[in-house]
């Protein structure tokens, strides 16, 4: 059987990402479940991480199976080995590879030569895990994902890109309100306009932060500098200046709206200092998932006894 890779929300069809989800639900009541005894997770990672690598880390214990770490400087990933090298190498040693890379192309690469499944766990082009962590979110905290209203205010980053897709491929409503110069990626928009006339949902970027949070379940906002982007760090701050996610851009909401955030947050930038600790806030709820999500993930790329 073909392996099956999951560098990006569109790697899967709507029946799988919920059936994922729904694993993910079941995976979060059960107690003792260990469907991947005998099963090895190699994290490759160029970047540093808390959730993406406890969470891998904990949730393939949880199920049974076991973790290497690889850090930049014990791999050196396209510097001291190739790419290709290091995935024809870790397929001989372990079952899946999680890969935290600046280079889309570099997961990509490793994905066409690894003969083991390979998970995007971060790259620049897309943050598919974070994605499934915030389906399931929602799912809990809105009784479902059709028929909901998602604006997510901010930079077209890569954790915008995945949320994009995954609410379309959900059943969800998305708007999106970027500063000029911010957006989305073309070939993103391309492929969530597409997915978003499947389900017949509706898809919006904006520029007024207000119209896209008007009216919506689901407020999302992620910092506006990411890793690598230090030195646009003055640019942003004064191109993002009047995107912030404030008490009043809440407000403008749907009562009992959930504010949300991926995290790391840099309070007083795209969040109001203390906005975290709002009562509407699931952000921490959320990192959580990143856990049930991921598990059910690995399940569904390894297969179950």
């Amino acid at each position: 059987m073909k392996k099956k890779d999951f560098l990006s929300l569109t790697d899967f069809t709507s029946e799988q990402l919920r059936r994922v989800l729904k694993k993910a639900a079941e995976l979060k009541r059960a107690t003792d479940h260990r469907p991947l005894e005998g099963k090895t997770l190699a994290l490759l990672f160029q970047k540093p991480s808390l959730r993406t690598r406890v969470s891998f880390d904990v949730g393939m214990a949880q199920l049974g199976g076991r973790v290497i770490y690889l850090s930049p400087d014990e791999v050196g990933l396209g510097q001291r080995e190739s790419v290709a090298d290091v995935a024809r190498v870790l397929s001989r040693y372990v079952d899946v590879i999680a890969a935290r890379t600046f280079r889309h192309e570099d997961v990509e690469v490793l994905a066409r030569h690894a003969t083991v499944p390979v998970i995007n766990a971060l790259s620049d082009r897309e943050h598919p895990c974070q994605a499934l962590a915030d389906l399931l979110t929602v799912q809990e905290k809105t009784a479902g994902t059709n028929g909901r209203g998602i604006a997510y205010v901010g930079d077209g980053n890569n954790v915008a890109a995945s949320l994009a897709l995954a609410a379309v491929m959900s059943g969800a409503d998305f708007r999106i309100a970027s500063p000029e110069g911010y957006d989305l990626p073309e070939g993103v928009v391309a492929k969530v306009r597409v997915l978003a006339a499947e389900s017949e949902v509706q898809f919006q970027m904006l520029r007024d932060p207000n119209a896209a949070v008007r009216g919506a379940d689901v407020v999302y906002t992620d910092v506006w500098t990411s890793m690598g982007q230090e030195e646009e760090r003055k640019r942003r701050l004064k191109a993002f200046a009047a995107y912030q996610v404030t008490e009043e851009l809440l407000a403008a909401a749907k009562p009992g709206a959930i504010l949300m955030h991926p995290l790391p947050a840099h309070d007083g930038e795209e969040v109001a200092a203390g906005l975290v600790d709002h009562p509407a806030s699931v952000v921490f709820d959320q990192a959580e998932n990143r856990l049930h999500a991921q598990k059910a993930l690995l399940i569904e790329l390894l297969g179950e006894a």
